[in-house]
């Protein structure tokens, strides 16, 4: 049975998501990709698009954030029931006015934390249906945590979001059939990449300036530090003779002589693509910067 999957988009709103620079991306792919691998996987939209078009017959996908992760698996073996509860709080968030809104906003949100902090994994459904939940409803769908690891963004102001899109969320199940999803550093991604997988690196972005310092996507910070050593897992995964595709942020859209990562990926392929950010507090700062995409092949 053929689907058409050229439909299929993230289940989620993530910060740094890929939708945008796919199509950067894509002109960078290898002709045909059996074996793939995504060490940050956040948004998923560059794993959904090579699901879509090339069915990789080996496919390993990985992130830090445990309650991501934890959400790509009930949608890959638990889809119909996370439809159905979570078609449920759409319909009651629906209806409410503004103020039931909020006081049934700030329960599920209590109700996520403390799964998050003392769940077991008989509540690994109702925490996916919750993390999908409040991603929907939250202001600008950020994932952020304080620093006891609570996720701890306000409400936003949307009338009916899509919590529940169904259609969506089958064929991201039926796109992750056969993916093995596992929660850790990158890294341990190294065993699984060898000289026929094409890999997909999206790490936090090196912060443009000390405000939008924005790595709370997990509890795990990414410096300058942690860059170069990734800078080290490309060069020991281009040995291998896997190709490569990482992008990040271009240090020249505020300091033209911060040669940080020209120096890093001297060795090779460095881009400099215009992309609009999305998630950003003030209007004034979405337009056009620079982001690189660094190809080793």
């Amino acid at each position: 049975m053929h689907m058409d999957y050229s439909t299929v988009k993230p289940f989620i709103k993530w910060a740094g998501g890929k939708s945008q620079l796919l199509n950067e991306i894509r002109t960078r792919y290898p002709s045909k990709i059996e074996k793939y691998c995504e060490p940050f996987l956040g948004g998923g939209a560059v794993l959904f698009d090579v699901l879509e078009n090339f069915q990789p017959k080996e496919i390993l996908v990985n992130d830090i954030n445990n309650e991501l992760i934890n959400t790509y698996k009930q949608i890959q073996k638990n889809c119909k029931n996370l439809i159905k509860q979570l078609s449920q709080l759409q319909k009651i968030y629906w209806d409410l006015n503004i103020e039931d809104r909020k006081t049934f906003y700030f329960s599920k949100r209590e109700r996520f934390n403390s799964l998050k902090i003392n769940g077991n994994d008989k509540e690994n459904l109702e925490k996916a249906i919750l993390f999908i939940f409040l991603n929907k409803t939250c202001f600008n769908g950020l994932y952020r945590v304080n620093s006891k690891s609570l996720f701890n963004v306000p409400m936003g102001a949307y009338k009916h979001p899509s919590i529940c899109d169904e259609e969506n969320l089958r064929l991201c199940s039926m796109l992750l059939d056969k993916v093995v999803i596992t929660c850790g550093d990158y890294s341990t991604t190294l065993d699984f990449i060898d000289s026929k997988t094409f890999v997909y690196i999206d790490p936090p972005y090196r912060p443009l300036s000390e405000t939008s310092s924005f790595t709370a996507y997990s509890e795990c910070i990414f410096a300058d530090q942690e860059q170069i050593k990734l800078g080290k897992f490309v060069d020991s995964i281009t040995k291998k003779g896997a190709k490569a595709v990482l992008s990040n942020s271009d240090p020249k859209n505020i300091n033209k002589n911060d040669n940080f990562f020209d120096d890093l990926y001297k060795k090779y392929k460095i881009n400099r693509i215009e992309a609009k950010r999305v998630i950003n507090s003030k209007a004034a700062n979405r337009g056009s910067i620079n982001e690189l995409l660094i190809c080793n092949f």
